[in-house]
Formats: C-alpha cells, sequence, structure tokens
C-alpha cells in the first residue's frame, strides 16, 4: 500500500511538471576505455650527466646530430688530472725500471752477493786448509777457529744479502702493480673529463655552453632514439588494474587535430607517483603512425578494455542512483555492464521496449 502510494505521488509529480524526457534502450556497439594524457618521448630518452666537477670546453655536437655509442660528445677543462695522469706514468715507469734490474738498486745488491761469494770461496778455502793442518796437529787452535769463525761470518751474510735480495724484488713488484694501479686510475680519471654518448641516437638538446661551469647534479644533454618513439600515458590510480599489456589504444595528438591514431600498451611502471596520484604507463604506434614527431608533442589517450558489439545502453544521465532507472511504474533497479563516457549498458532490470525517463537533476 505504501510503495503504490509513493509511485502514485511520484505520477503526479511527473504529470504536474513539465513533460519529463523520456527514451528506450538502444543496441550499439560499446566501447569501454581508460581515459589518459599522452605525451609522445623518444624510446630510450636519457640525460647525460659529467661525473667531475669542471668547465666546459667545448659541445663535440650538436642539436640535431646523430650519434652512436661512446660517441664523445661533451670536452671539459681541468688541468689537475693531466698533470696527475703524467705523473702516474713517471712513476710507473721508474717502479718498473726497479723491478726489471736497469736501475742501482738491484745492480748494488747484485754486485755485492758477488762480493760475498767470493769472499766466502776464500775463506772457505782458508777454513778447509787449516781445519786438515790442525788435523795433523800443525799450526795452532786460534788461527783455526779464526779461519773457521772468518767462513761462517762470510756464509751468513751471503745468505743475509740473498734474503735482502728476494726482499727487495717482492718490495720492487708491489710498487710497480701499485704505480700500475695509480696510473691507470689517474688515465680513467682523465677519460672522465669527456662526456659520451651512451647509446646510437639523436642529440635533442645541449644545456650548457662553453665556460660554464659543470657539476654533477645538472643535465648537460638529452639524447634518446632518433626514429623510435613512445607514448608515456598517466594512468589514474583507479583505474591502472584495468590496463595490461597489448591492449588498443586510441590517442589524438593537438598538433594532429581530431586524427586518431592506433597504438598498443608497450609497458606498465609499477610505481606509483605520489604527487600525482598516477602510474606511468607506454604505448607505441602499430598503424599509420604521424609521419613526423617531435619530443614534447602532447594529446590524449583512450586504453580499450573492453568492447561489445551489441550491448543495450541507455545515456548515464538517465540513471538514478548509480543501479535504477525511473520508468513509467516508477524506479526499477538495473545491472549495469560495460560503460564509456556516456553509456552504460543494461544487462538486466528492463525490457528492450521499455521507456525510460531523465530523473530531475
Amino acid at each position: 500500500m505504501k510503495a503504490a502510494l509513493i509511485i502514485f505521488v511520484l505520477l503526479i509529480f511527473i504529470s504536474c511538471s513539465k513533460p519529463a524526457e523520456k527514451i528506450i534502450p538502444q543496441r550499439v556497439i560499446l566501447v569501454e576505455s581508460v581515459y589518459s594524457s599522452a605525451i609522445v618521448q623518444p624510446d630510450s630518452l636519457y640525460q647525460a650527466y659529467a661525473t667531475v666537477l669542471g668547465i666546459l670546453d667545448k659541445n663535440l655536437v650538436e642539436e640535431g646530430n646523430r650519434v652512436k655509442a661512446d660517441t664523445p660528445i661533451i670536452q671539459l677543462i681541468n688541468i689537475a688530472p693531466a698533470l696527475n695522469l703524467e705523473n702516474a706514468k713517471l712513476g710507473y715507469q721508474q717502479a718498473r725500471d726497479n723491478y726489471s734490474g736497469t736501475s742501482a738498486i738491484l745492480k748494488s745488491l747484485e754486485k755485492e752477493i758477488q762480493s760475498a761469494r767470493l769472499n766466502l770461496r776464500n775463506d772457505s778455502v782458508n777454513y778447509l786448509r787449516q781445519k786438515r793442518l790442525w788435523e795433523q796437529n800443525i799450526g795452532s787452535k786460534l788461527d783455526y777457529e779464526n779461519r773457521k769463525l772468518a767462513y761462517e761470518l762470510s756464509s751468513n751474510n751471503l745468505q743475509l744479502l740473498k734474503e735482502e735480495y728476494e726482499r727487495t724484488r717482492n718490495d720492487l713488484s708491489i710498487q710497480v702493480r701499485q704505480a700500475l694501479n695509480n696510473y691507470k686510475s689517474s688515465e680513467f680519471n682523465s677519460e672522465e673529463f669527456t662526456v659520451t654518448s651512451k647509446m646510437k641516437g639523436l642529440v635533442y638538446a645541449l644545456y650548457k655552453e662553453p665556460g660554464e661551469i659543470v657539476n654533477t647534479v645538472e643535465p648537460l644533454a638529452l639524447i634518446g632514439s632518433a626514429n623510435n618513439f613512445v607514448i608515456e600515458l598517466l594512468v589514474d590510480e583507479m583505474d591502472i588494474v584495468k590496463v595490461e599489456i597489448g591492449q588498443k589504444t586510441l590517442v589524438t595528438l593537438d598538433a594532429y587535430g581530431t586524427r586518431v591514431f592506433e597504438a598498443n600498451i608497450k609497458k606498465i611502471y609499477p610505481a606509483k607517483d605520489e604527487r600525482t596520484q598516477t602510474f606511468k604507463v607506454e604505448a607505441v604506434f602499430s598503424k599509420n603512425p604521424p609521419q613526423k614527431l617531435f619530443p614534447g608533442l602532447v594529446g590524449e589517450a583512450n586504453i580499450i578494455i573492453a568492447e561489445k558489439e551489441d550491448a543495450l545502453v541507455i545515456p548515464k544521465e538517465f540513471l538514478l542512483n548509480e543501479n535504477q532507472v525511473l520508468t513509467e511504474d516508477g524506479p526499477e533497479k538495473i545491472v549495469t555492464g560495460l560503460q564509456d563516457m556516456e553509456h552504460i549498458e543494461i544487462i538486466s532490470g528492463i525490457r528492450e521496449d521499455e521507456t525510460i525517463y531523465k530523473p530531475d537533476q
């Protein structure tokens, strides 16, 4: 009884007001999509930085030049590395000469060892001669002991010189390796004052002029692919779960007016931008891409997440409380399906030929 009263009052209200707009559901091809802003960028775009402090001597390339991987693009100035490199080179050469035996260090020890061998041979002969005489009770015991002591001292001295020679040789070997490492390090530091391209591509921008101070936190150049471009899309966090690799995407660019280009989702970045509450998604053009592309071209994109050829739909503005429509018998609960910017699919709840009314706003 109460429900009938509500419907009656509602019908009186409708009949007393201006005629309500009415429609019947229509069958159309319905495409549900996720909207996103779009910006075109070269593939593998990156900013080149210096790894040392210095002064920009000259830009070795110009904006618009094509480069290969490891192509020098910027030369910096710093005289210290050149001096360090030369000193390290001299130090390495000296250490290598010392180790190879051409210097006075090992030569001197070799001469001392040679002299010690001669002394040992002489003391050995005298000792053995004196020993035989002593065994024959010829000569004094003091002469015998003196010859023996001289022989032992010569033997010990030769052994000490040999040990010193090996120790010095090992030390010099270590010094050679240390000097070589220092030389290589200085050579590497010197190379750091030449900024090179990390990829084959195009120089899109040079940010500094000769004479300007260069640091390690400000970019010096912008380099990316010369022919391959990607479309960077920013997808709202409420929609990112609907996006998948390979989905068809319709793109419009401000530079090309109303022309629509087809693309496909290539990559979904997992990290959310906390500032914009969006996720970055990359797409690539598929059919008939734009003939000319430049970094920074902006536009809009719609990522197709579902498509139905024979969907029963009504305009979204005819919805009442998101899951009802207003019929001649009053509000009816419905089950909805796909939707686009203007329409929503009716799965069940009303007949295909049933008239529905637009609710008062």
